[in-house]
């Protein structure tokens, strides 16, 4: 599958490309260690954490409440 770049992408900054989806996604992530077992955090897309919750379901629900889109690392 070949994927076509749009050339505005060619052209971004590093500070443009960083802030792609800064008001649209929220990243959930297992989060190690801390005072709860398999907790999960939740960070805007520049990387900053928000939230720690002790379920992955409730951190996926917690940024839908918030009209963002969730995406999973791992």
């Amino acid at each position: 599958m070949m994927m076509t770049v749009s050339p505005q992408l060619r052209h971004m900054s590093a500070r443009e490309f960083a802030l792609l989806g800064m008001e649209d996604l929220a990243y959930v992530k297992p989060k190690k260690g801390g005072d709860v077992a398999n907790s999960f955090a939740i960070h805007t897309a520049d990387g900053n954490e928000v939230a720690v919750v002790a379920d992955r379901d409730v951190a996926i629900a917690t940024v839908r409440q918030n009209d963002l889109v969730p995406v999973s690392v791992h």
